[in-house]
């Protein structure tokens, strides 16, 4: 144990309020500007646009996840093992500096030549990716770490979590409501050529509200310099590795994201092809995305409360439940291909958001407290090395989540080379592939919350009392929670 004493969170800080959860927020709407993009139409601007062939890219895009995975893990190693006092604080430092390369890197990704020979294009793609990827990782690794120093109350950083959630929300809705209209012409097509532009409009908005963030956010967690100093020198990767490993909550909090993304990138190109060639409509492609992330927006003012009355570990669990049985119901049951059938397709998304927009706002909350946590066992903190070692997971499901679709689409006939114009038979598939990876996610989702997370209310409560950041004992706190309800 560290024996971090409630000294070092200094009272000359301003209180924590509203303009730290608007901040953080906004750092969150800040990256999604690139990586919403990337999510939705990096995939089919290769594949559709680009004409790669849709095996080939997913190979393609597994090894740029792994490279991506990986070198999350070496950045946060170097930002725990960093001995410099930096004026901004430890993480927005690296913030900063990510924001400027993250203004234009994701353009990259969509460079528009799509005539030109195969080996080109796969060097375009590559390229381009590897160095949107190095600036987005400067900047969510910190941005990610920096949740465990805002505040050292749990209350504080549910909030904080739920925030962050609004603010990515607040990135992809326009994105998907939006840019379906901008990008796809009355055959249905991907007018891919659009895209470096769009690009480069979102990075702009990108790069302000990112130095809103810096400017309005503190870090209140303080180390003293002879604690920082120890820490980074002994600091020894391998074994933040072994720590980490051997981090339940971390591994817990970790599958939840790591089973969104699983199920949410999974089925993206299925959701695309639905709306291309069973629907025929993909300028409403943004609907069933807004609808699946609006739910979660209503949790975001109670999320305090949620989390303080039933904890963060049930409270998710709780809503997945919900999740799991909206997605079996769509394997089975017959959607029309008209406007009454995206009305029910959508509908069953809304109930899956709103089972899992719990878990959701929770998620990077309960990985603050999974840096507290390594702390309690191991004496360290490491939060760039335990955030980012929960950002290599998500990385490998980002690429792998995609690429299983692909394989998947390929397996039951699609041709990225057809487009929107997909046989009906292929086209009516994508109903049922689309349900089975949600709720395959969401199985994985349990898993992690209900078996692996031993992080429930008393215990955290326990763990906050032992690092000096709770005064009450648990039966204190139990008696206090009898008498608020």
């Amino acid at each position: 144990m560290s024996g971090r004493s409630e000294k070092q969170v200094e009272d000359s800080f301003r209180k924590f309020g509203m303009l730290d959860k608007v901040a953080y927020a906004a750092g969150d709407f800040g990256c999604n500007m690139s990586f919403a993009l990337a999510g939705s139409f990096f995939t089919l601007f290769y594949t559709q646009y680009m004409k790669i062939n849709s095996l080939s890219f997913a190979g393609i895009l597994i090894v740029l996840k792994v490279w991506d995975a990986i070198n999350d893990p070496m950045i946060g190693g170097f930002i725990d093992s960093n001995k410099r006092n930096y004026k901004l604080g430890k993480f927005k430092t690296f913030i900063s500096y990510g924001s400027i390369g993250l203004l234009l890197s994701a353009a990259l990704c969509f460079l528009p030549f799509p005539n030109a020979p195969q080996i080109i294009k796969v060097v375009l793609c590559v390229l381009g990716y590897v160095a949107w990827d190095a600036c987005y990782t400067f900047v969510n690794v910190p941005y990610g770490s920096m949740v465990s120093v805002i505040s050292p109350d749990p209350g504080d950083r549910a909030q904080l979590s739920a925030w962050r959630s609004l603010g990515a929300r607040c990135a992809g809705i326009p994105i998907g409501i939006i840019l379906p209209f901008v990008l796809y012409n009355e055959n249905q097509e991907l007018m891919g050529n659009r895209l470096f532009f769009v690009a480069l409009v979102l990075g702009f908005i990108g790069f302000i509200a990112l130095r809103f963030m810096i400017k309005n956010t503190v870090e209140r967690v303080q180390v003293s310099e002879e604690e920082r100093k120890r820490e980074s020198e002994s600091f020894n990767y391998i074994k933040s590795i072994k720590n980490f490993a051997g981090n339940r909550p971390a591994i817990g909090a970790t599958m939840i994201p790591v089973a969104t993304f699983f199920g949410a990138y999974g089925s993206n190109i299925a959701v695309t092809v639905m709306f291309q060639a069973y629907f025929k409509n993909a300028s409403l492609l943004g609907i069933p995305a807004m609808l699946s992330l609006i739910p979660s927006l209503i949790f975001v003012p109670f999320v305090r409360q949620i989390a303080t009355r039933w904890g963060k570990k049930e409270a998710a669990s709780a809503g997945m439940i919900l999740s799991l049985v909206s997605m079996g119901a769509l394997m089975v049951v017959p959607i029309p291909p008209t406007n009454t059938g995206i009305i029910i397709f959508s509908g069953f998304l809304l109930i899956n958001g709103l089972g899992s927009g719990l878990g959701g706002c929770m998620t990077y909350a309960m990985m603050a407290d999974a840096i507290d946590y390594n702390e309690w066992k191991n004496g360290v903190r490491e939060e760039g090395t335990t955030y980012a070692l929960h950002s290599f997971f998500r990385k490998l499901a980002q690429g792998i989540g995609p690429s299983l679709g692909l394989v998947l689409l390929v397996a039951v006939g699609y041709d990225e080379k057809l487009g929107a114009a997909q046989p009906w038979e292929v086209a009516s598939k994508m109903k049922s592939l689309i349900g089975a990876c949600y709720f395959f996610s969401v199985i994985l989702m349990i898993i992690g919350v209900r078996f692996i997370y031993n992080l429930d209310k008393n215990t955290l409560n326990e763990m906050e009392c032992a690092l000096g950041r709770k005064k009450v004992s648990t039966e204190i706190f139990e008696k206090e929670m009898e008498l608020g309800a």
